[in-house]
């Protein structure tokens, strides 16, 4: 399965070293979307004695993991260093079972069936191959190992995407996977049991400025191939924000997240991998391992 079109990967990775310092400061639906994914474990049995933090910037998800599971040891793994070098500024000086990769999600350099369970909270929609990567993540997952994931549907930013396309045609929002074609690479990974769930979040601002600063503090740029080079003008900027009031509603600008929630085992040994037909998208109350 092929990435959002024509990422630079290169431009990715830079804007996530650039915004290492500010991510914290501008990540409260990042935040959001980690702790409700997060609640999901409630609902399993699994005991992880190694954990994959995938995409783990400046490690909020790990620091929830190492409450809820404090004797595995927890591997970082991001694609960007700064944001490796910040989560390591909230790890214990003492005793630390955290371990720390700079590495692509297509190439995780960790031994097959060694992690008991993967986490990836709103990183997948930067990768460039999601059938490479969850096919890295069964290699690596013990059999009856769990991942669970967030990710962001294509209605993501759709309110930025119409304003931006009444003041040029140049791809200004990135295009995300639909999440039926997440669970089909799921399948066609070898995951059993797959399940997917989707909701909208809604960040609201008094400006489309507003907006542009917390998608610039977190490092979160449009990365299409076919970006504008150029800084934008005012008088791009106006015509954005004026575009962009027709979605105006109680006086301040939505901005929607498709967000997209997943999880599926690494199948036992000597199972037969399933099917497409197989993909379930009922509540994840449901998720306890049968």
């Amino acid at each position: 399965m092929n990435s959002p079109p024509d990422l630079d990967m290169r431009a990715v990775r830079r804007a996530f070293d650039d915004a290492a310092a500010t991510y914290d400061l501008h990540a409260a639906l990042q935040r959001e979307v980690a702790d409700r994914l997060l609640a999901r474990l409630d609902y399993t049995t699994v005991k992880p004695s190694l954990i994959l933090d995938l995409g783990a910037g400046t490690g909020y998800c790990t620091r929830q993991l190492e409450q809820r599971y404090p004797r595995a040891h927890l591997v970082l793994a991001d694609l960007a260093p700064a944001m490796l070098s910040a989560a390591r500024g909230s790890a214990r000086r003492f005793f630390s079972r955290r371990h720390y990769v700079c590495a692509d999600a297509r190439a995780l350099p960790l031994a097959p069936a060694s992690v008991d369970l993967i986490v990836s909270s709103l990183t997948l929609q930067w990768c460039e191959d999601l059938g490479a990567v969850f096919a890295g993540c069964a290699r690596i997952l013990k059999p009856g190992g769990l991942l669970l994931f967030s990710t962001l549907g294509p209605d993501t930013l759709h309110e930025l995407r119409a304003a931006w396309a009444a003041v040029d045609d140049a791809p200004h929002v990135n295009r995300f996977h639909d999440m039926h074609l997440v669970g089909d690479a799921l399948i066609h990974s070898g995951f059993s049991s797959p399940v997917m769930e989707r909701e909208d979040l809604t960040v609201t601002y008094a400006d489309v400025l507003g907006l542009m600063r917390d998608l610039k503090g977190i490092g979160a740029h449009n990365a299409h191939q076919q970006r504008a080079r150029a800084l934008y003008g005012r008088r791009q900027l106006t015509r954005l924000a004026d575009a962009y009031e027709r979605f105006r509603r109680d006086g301040l600008l939505p901005a929607t997240y498709e967000t997209v929630y997943g999880h599926a085992w690494a199948p036992q040994r000597d199972t037969r991998p399933q099917d497409g037909s197989t993909v379930a998208t009922y509540p994840l109350s449901q998720l306890k391992r049968r």
